[in-house]
């Protein structure tokens, strides 16, 4: 059984978190997050901590409270220090150009992909082949990441594509004569 629910969140100085029937609202000086919960999780603040509890007995109240601290957690994370993917291009003339909240791809297509970026989220690219995604809702900035790099995944002979900067691709052998 997990005990994520057990261990409180010590909300950081310049963060403010209102608590109304199940709606948390998280601000901060990165952005303003808001989640509901429903009435299975009670949320009580003590100071400077959150506090979370199954309100009605059951395992999907206990797997609810977790998970809502969880969410909670990574809102407040997010509000405050942000969350960020980083791409790199592997591949001859592959490049990508930020140009404010597009980005411009040549992934060797016969034409320009260019991604348009949601709300909250932002993209700068350090170099023609480097790709960082930054934003407060650490699930968008993850889903922007995954929708970025499916134009062209990691082929497993070259291993050319676009990946995640820490992933590593596991090439394949080449046929034989």
């Amino acid at each position: 059984m997990s005990r994520v629910a057990n261990d409180p969140i010590t909300v950081p100085k310049g963060v403010e978190i209102t608590i109304q029937a199940g709606l948390v609202s998280v601000k901060g000086p990165l952005g303003a997050l808001s989640n509901d919960f429903g009435n299975g999780v009670s949320i009580e603040r003590d100071g400077d901590l959150l506090k979370f509890a199954p309100s009605v007995d059951g395992a999907s109240a206990h797997a609810m409270s977790g998970t809502a601290r969880a969410l909670v957690n990574n809102m407040v994370v997010g509000v405050s220090q942000g969350f960020e993917k980083k791409l790199t291009l592997v591949g001859v003339g592959y490049r990508a150009q930020a140009q404010g909240d597009k980005l411009n791809l040549s992934l060797g297509f016969s034409h320009p992909v260019v991604h348009q970026m949601p709300e909250g989220v932002k993209v700068e690219c350090p170099s023609q082949t480097e790709i960082v995604i930054k934003g407060a809702d650490k699930q968008q900035v993850g889903q922007v990441a995954a929708e970025v790099r499916a134009y062209r995944r990691p082929e497993p002979y070259k291993g050319k594509g676009v990946r995640y900067a820490d992933e590593t691709i596991v090439l394949k052998e080449t046929k034989k004569k």
